[in-house]
């Protein structure tokens, strides 16, 4: 070959090397491919539909999707080439469970990954979702998110962008945090809007994924202090302003000046559990007892899922109590849902923080 292509003008030759690149057949895609289980796989019922999704594994041809229902067993559902499958006309009631895995092929030999730990969502009975739902869709980004000012909203930051109106977790924001070490400052990576998400881009993105099963519909970000109102004001439930807030229920949303959290319930020293995108991302972390202790036992239990569920996170950002923490108590508004709209089978809002994680976690 290299003598040929010395025989040739320089025209045919670049000719040559153009059509190899075209016609060689290439093993790059299987080359890439790795055997381990997608990642992000998320189950989000709504109404009577289902997304299932998750992000692309590298070299994949296509996924299988599995899915049970209750307490069977898990069977083949779905074989596709995209990073979702909605499930239609599902029965009202049920918890299903779905798990993914993905697929190429080397010459005549089909590879597949493992398949993904199977995730959870439950068909509302009533309404459109349920109260577990959402807080199990909360819990998607954490570990592999980072906080970014801006991150969700759109480029003339007046509303959501296309990540905070997608089903699903983004690839990018889970390979952006992959290099980020201890020392990461969100200064750096101001408006940097698809690699993150600050406090209000990731409530918009969560309302999104728990009331649609499409990608592109109108979004939900809005600056931190009017969020909360703004949710009651489209019908999905009521508004207390903060001086009237007395407790924190799980499934909360709590909503000030210059921040929005998630409450996963009290504990009884009258802390909360707060989840939230804050630096240094999406994190699990306690408000001050309502005595003023830092360390208080809402800090511990977010300590102590942070570092058991979320290792590599908590190895390089431990920290669990919070700047001003006893603000978190007495200074935000708070968004709570219509039971219409978010059913509570579980009775998450009664109970107290130690127990919804208990159980969000597997562990009752």
């Amino acid at each position: 070959m290299k003598t040929m292509m010395k025989r040739m003008t320089p025209v045919a030759a670049a000719l040559c090397l153009i059509l190899l690149v075209l016609f060689v057949p290439r093993q790059c895609s299987a080359a890439s491919f790795t055997k381990s289980a997608p990642e992000g796989v998320m189950a989000t019922a709504v109404n009577t539909r289902i997304a299932v999704s998750w992000e692309k594994v590298s070299g994949a041809k296509g996924y299988i999707v599995y899915e049970k229902a209750g307490n069977g067993k898990l069977t083949r559902v779905a074989k596709v080439t995209s990073c979702k499958v909605i499930r239609k006309n599902m029965t009202r009631g049920v918890t299903y469970g779905y798990a993914v895995r993905a697929w190429t092929k080397k010459g005549d030999s089909y590879l597949k990954t493992k398949r993904s730990a199977v995730r959870y969502t439950t068909v509302a009975s009533a309404g459109v979702s349920t109260v577990k739902n959402f807080l199990r869709t909360a819990l998607a980004p954490m570990g592999s998110t980072m906080y970014v000012w801006g991150g969700g909203w759109n480029k003339a930051d007046n509303g959501a962008g296309t990540p905070a109106r997608t089903v699903g977790t983004s690839p990018r924001w889970r390979a952006f945090a992959a290099t980020k070490t201890k020392y990461y400052n969100y200064n750096n990576y101001r408006y940097q809007i698809n690699s993150g998400l600050d406090c209000s881009g990731y409530v918009g993105w969560l309302m999104y994924n728990t009331l649609h099963t499409v990608n592109g519909s109108k979004g939900f970000v809005k600056g931190a202090d009017k969020q909360g109102k703004w949710f009651a004001d489209l019908g999905y439930g009521s508004w207390t302003k903060a001086r009237k807030v007395k407790k924190h229920q799980a499934g909360d949303i709590m909503s000030g000046p210059e921040h929005i959290w998630i409450s996963l319930g009290e504990c009884k020293d009258g802390s909360t559990v707060v989840l939230h995108c804050s630096p240094a991302g999406v994190k699990l972390s306690g408000t001050y007892s309502r005595a003023g202790v830092k360390n208080s036992q809402a800090a511990k239990l977010a300590r102590k899922y942070m570092k058991k569920y979320y290792p590599s996170w908590y190895s390089r950002f431990p920290s669990t109590t919070l700047t001003y923490g006893s603000s978190y108590n007495r200074d935000y508004g708070r968004f709570r849902w219509s039971g219409k709209k978010l059913a509570d089978p579980e009775k998450y809002r009664s109970m107290s923080a130690d127990k919804v994680l208990a159980d969000l976690f597997g562990e009752r």
